[in-house]
């Protein structure tokens, strides 16, 4: 239950469908999640771009991005993580009532967390997208040196070293990025899957003279 009382929720004039009218598309959350160095950010990113160049608007909210602001007062316990999740979730579900595709790329290493926000989202606005991948592969990786901390002890409760991972269950998007490690490639998945269940248009086919 929330602190604040006397508070009353206040609809827009303009509804979410007016919006997605507007943009082209249905709008939704591609919430990447995996281990640290899995490569979330880097494709989450990269969808980013393809759907800017085919002119759907999108924005990525990544989870040292928004620990640097929102959620600088938020450690890495189990307690503040729910809470990282769960004000990224809030936020998140707000980015889709404007009739964008908003990227997610935390970690969001408890399942728990991730259903709830599943839960506060609209039927099928919620796209869980696992990036897997084997956690020696993402130590190989480890572009910030965070799991030779973990290992040195110099962090404590570092995923995948010293505090658990659970993998989702039933994603709808799985990318395996130590046998694909190719970031376009992984990303044109995502983007087909989105063409699929109609969330954005196929581009229309182009005749070559």
């Amino acid at each position: 239950m929330g602190k604040s009382t006397n508070i009353v929720w206040h609809d827009s004039i303009i509804k979410r469908n007016d919006r997605e009218i507007l943009n082209g598309n249905r709008s939704a959350c591609l919430w990447f999640t995996g281990l640290p160095s899995s490569g979330k950010s880097t494709i989450a990113r990269e969808v980013e771009y393809i759907l800017y160049i085919r002119r759907i608007r999108t924005y990525v909210l990544d989870g040292d991005n928004v620990r640097h602001g929102l959620n600088n007062n938020l450690g890495f316990s189990a307690d503040d993580r729910k809470e990282n999740i769960r004000r990224i979730g809030e936020v998140a579900k707000l980015f889709v009532d404007t009739g964008i595709v908003v990227c997610t790329a935390f970690i969001s290493p408890y399942r728990e967390d991730r259903d709830f926000v599943r839960g506060i989202m609209g039927k099928g606005d919620f796209i869980e997208v696992f990036i897997d991948c084997p956690v020696d592969v993402c130590e190989q990786r480890d572009p910030k040196g965070l799991y030779k901390k973990a290992r040195a002890g110099e962090i404590k409760g570092f995923t995948g070293v010293d505090d658990p991972y659970e993998a989702p269950k039933n994603p709808e998007i799985v990318l395996n990025t130590a046998e694909v490690p190719e970031v376009h490639r992984n990303a044109l998945q995502v983007v087909d899957y989105l063409e699929k269940n109609g969330y954005i248009q196929r581009p229309q086919a182009t005749l070559i003279r």
